[in-house]
């Protein structure tokens, strides 16, 4: 993975909010409209241009597409992966402790969840991977934009086993742990693709630790290990092969704006995450349900080979955090973990779903504003070298 050699890098998790434009055109698609046509391939390839530009602009260090040929950061991999089909089932929703405990308010509008649905994504038939025009044409726009910009290290996010279709059946593989690593051989396509095309893959993941909530209780903290195991062992196996320094993953709490009460704690997976077979890893620190959990790596050792990238900017508020503020949560980590080894990002994606927005976008560059200015304090402070005053 990219260390620091003289100063504090940037980068972000990847989703950002996306031009009216595209989310119209994906309003369109739902409704029977297509995506193949040149105007929306004109409309995209300039769309991410423009981003790639405006996060070279602004000083982010490590940039993306902003995810921006993506419906969302994980139900994209529909459209690329064969085998799966709706069935029909009883309406069902993402309910768990959480909700359960804090009903009233989770009977609120507006509250950023998917709504219920009335069916099962299941396997009937061999998982295969069928999504490389896709892919081929995001990795096409994002290298001429980077290269256009001038940006030289480009990461881009794709979807981790456990987050394929969660709470999928299976009628195809004698066992759900075999559709679990016929979907990881299936994903390893996409992520080798990435990696062969010169960018920094991340592994995205937030339905691992979602699950939490959603199974204990009745289902114990053993149980939910358990389960977090096998999922880590597909990841692992889709991997396989990949360089680490090319690699990072990405695990979230989804972090919408809700008490959050019922997450699991960063140190009863700890040890599990770092099983996985990355350059970097990529967690939530300035979420205040999980911003105190920094602590955890004063007694939990980093492998050597692996580098941290926190979120030192949240994605769920629209207050913008003060510069120093995030440098104090980049100097804290740095000297644990070492300078060399702590790249700032953010907690999770401004925009995970196409037409979703958890800021405003004026707010969200203003919060990649102070993760750069940010990380430039950190940076004076931790090589006692000038940094320019934030802008």
């Amino acid at each position: 993975m990219l260390r620091n050699t003289d100063h504090i890098q940037t980068t972000h998790v990847g989703s950002l909010v996306r031009p009216q434009q595209l989310v119209d055109h994906a309003r369109n698609a739902s409704n029977g409209g297509g995506q193949n046509s040149a105007a929306y391939a004109d409309l995209l390839r300039g769309s991410v241009r423009d981003v790639v530009r405006q996060q070279v602009d602004l000083g982010i260090d490590i940039v993306n597409d902003g995810e921006y040929g993506k419906s969302a950061w994980h139900t994209y991999i529909n459209e690329r992966l064969t085998g799966f089909a709706q069935l029909p089932s009883e309406p069902n929703g993402t309910f768990g402790k959480d909700a359960r405990d804090f009903a009233e308010f989770y009977a609120l509008p507006n509250m950023g969840l998917p709504p219920a649905r009335s069916f099962v994504w299941t396997v009937t038939a061999p998982v295969t991977y069928c999504g490389q025009p896709m892919l081929q044409r995001d990795i096409a726009n994002l290298k001429a934009a980077a290269a256009e910009a001038g940006a030289s290290d480009v990461f881009m996010a794709a979807v981790a086993p456990a987050s394929v279709a969660p709470g999928h059946q299976t009628r195809h593989y004698a066992t759900d742990e075999e559709s679990l690593f016929a979907i990881a051989d299936a994903l390893h396509e996409e992520y080798q693709a990435i990696v062969d095309a010169g960018l920094i893959l991340q592994v995205d993941d937030a339905y691992l630790a979602i699950k939490y909530d959603l199974m204990v209780p009745p289902a114990t903290l053993t149980d939910y290990r358990r389960w977090v195991e096998l999922r880590l062992a597909a990841l692992n196996r889709a991997l396989e092969g990949l360089p680490r320094e090319r690699t990072r993953y990405h695990m979230c709490w989804g972090s919408w704006n809700a008490p959050h009460v019922s997450d699991v704690e960063l140190k009863n997976v700890v040890d599990l995450l770092l099983q996985v077979r990355v350059g970097g890893f990529a967690l939530e620190m300035a979420n205040p349900r999980h911003e105190h959990e920094w602590r955890l790596w004063e007694n939990v050792a980093l492998p050597s080979e692996c580098i941290l990238l926190p979120g030192v900017v949240s994605h769920a508020t629209n207050i913008v955090e003060h510069p120093e503020l995030v440098a104090e949560r980049i100097t804290r980590l740095a000297r644990i973990v070492g300078r060399e080894r702590v790249v700032a990002g953010t907690d999770c994606g401004f925009a995970q779903v196409a037409g979703l927005q958890r800021v405003h976008p004026s707010v969200m560059w203003a919060k990649l504003r102070a993760l750069v200015d940010g990380a430039r304090l950190a940076t004076a402070e931790l090589w006692g070298v000038g940094a320019a005053a934030p802008r």
